[in-house]
């Protein structure tokens, strides 16, 4: 990692809180990836069809279209540092909640516990994103915040490892299966927060001395949704969370439907080791690669990909669809982090609130899931065609950046 992308103009260094923030990413990316697994659970534990084991996505990221504006307003009136322990204490509440709820032979106390646990989540998330990219300088912000979601990669793969060995491994008569996962990631999260406690986290707010806020213009002039780059921003991060989640939540659906040989705990590695293990190697190495290849272009050239792995999904061509459902995982790794990034460069003072609306737009993970589902009952390849989608927005979105500018 370039020391000089988490150094203050002054030269002071933000490595210790840039380490501890990433832990953050870690921490939330294992939350997510154990949705996954309890995706294809519950279809056979409750009997539920593909559309309806889509409302686990939903109860999650709705959390994050109630909490957004929520989190953006406890950001703004308590700061980084203490927003972030409040979302990791109401963290730690849902994923202990799975306790009671494993006992409750019905799935409303599970997705209950979920949506507690997606309101914290969506609070840290407000607060990291931001505070990633300000701890330096502006030009390296997509790069940093880039790194920092490599973390997240981290957690995606651990979170169905995890979830597979201890709900599909797990005797049919114990009933603690389901929490076992959630109390772990609940322990860990107790541990990160004292962390953040007693550890020294520099404010950076726009206009104060220190991160890339503080060396940027104070950003334009006008009413927030003046700015047509943020809006198309938000679009983009809808629909980018929107086809991640679908594409995840249905990985083990539409690989046990294209080999029936294949086992639910055997998808579940092959999801964690070969789709997550794909996403952590494209958050590793575009950090990296975006200090020689503008993240715009980076982006559009990613999402155009990603789109034509979604094609050739659709066709079901045996192991030509399953690998390029695999490398979709690689494409689809730095769009999130990168959107972010560019939807708030240059915002100034209305950087928190951005961050909110931006964040806001991870609702879409509740929508799509559902819709992937009811397309794809029969023939869980027809349910790709909406991710399809998504990634040609995304591309136009990519593309869309220099016309941003010029009219900035």
């Amino acid at each position: 990692m370039s020391k000089s992308i988490i150094r203050s103009a002054s030269g002071k260094s933000f490595l210790i809180p840039f380490l501890l923030v990433s832990l953050l990413y870690l921490l939330w990316g294992c939350a997510h990836g154990l949705l996954d697994v309890l995706n294809k659970h519950f279809q056979g534990a409750f009997e539920m069809t593909k559309a309806e084991s889509g409302f686990i996505q939903f109860s999650t990221y709705i959390a994050y279209f109630v909490m957004a504006l929520p989190a953006g307003h406890i950001m703004r009136r308590l700061g980084y540092k203490k927003g972030i322990v409040t979302g990791l204490l109401i963290f730690t509440l849902g994923a202990f909640a799975f306790i009671p709820a494993a006992f409750v032979h019905s799935p409303l106390p599970f997705l209950v516990a979920l949506f507690i646990i997606a309101c914290g989540l969506c609070i840290i998330e407000t607060g990291a994103h931001p505070y990633a990219t300000s701890l330096g300088s502006e030009d390296g912000a997509a790069q940093r915040i880039n790194i920092a979601a490599a973390f997240n990669g981290m957690g995606w793969i651990v979170g169905p490892l995890i979830g597979g060995m201890l709900i599909f491994g797990a005797d049919a008569n114990d009933n603690l299966a389901l929490a076992k996962p959630y109390i772990a990631v609940g322990c860990a999260v107790l541990l990160v927060t004292v962390f953040f406690v007693f550890a020294r986290m520099p404010e950076l707010t726009p206009g104060s001395e220190g991160g890339s806020c503080s060396n940027a213009p104070p950003g334009p002039e006008g009413p927030i949704w003046a700015h047509r780059n943020l809006k198309l921003a938000i679009i983009a991060q809808f629909l980018y969370v929107g086809a991640q989640t679908g594409v995840f939540s249905f990985f083990i659906n539409y690989v046990t439907e294209l080999d029936p040989e294949i086992s639910n705990l055997q998808a579940s590695r092959l999801l964690g080791f070969g789709g997550m293990g794909l996403f952590l190697v494209g958050r590793l190495g575009s950090g990296f690669v975006m200090n020689r290849v503008p993240p715009a272009r980076f982006l559009a050239c990613f999402a155009g990909l990603a789109a034509l792995c979604m094609v050739l999904v659709m066709l079901s061509a045996g192991r030509l669809s399953l690998y390029a459902l695999y490398a979709s995982f690689f494409f689809m790794s730095t769009m999130f982090p990168t959107i972010f990034a560019l939807g708030v460069k240059g915002l100034g003072a209305h950087t928190k609130k951005a961050s909110s609306y931006i964040v806001m737009g991870v609702a879409g993970g509740a929508i799509m899931p559902i819709l992937m589902g009811w397309l794809g009952e029969n023939n869980m390849a027809i349910g790709f065609s909406l991710p399809l989608a998504a990634f040609l927005f995304i591309l136009y979105f990519g593309l869309s950046q220099g016309e941003s500018r010029a009219r900035r």
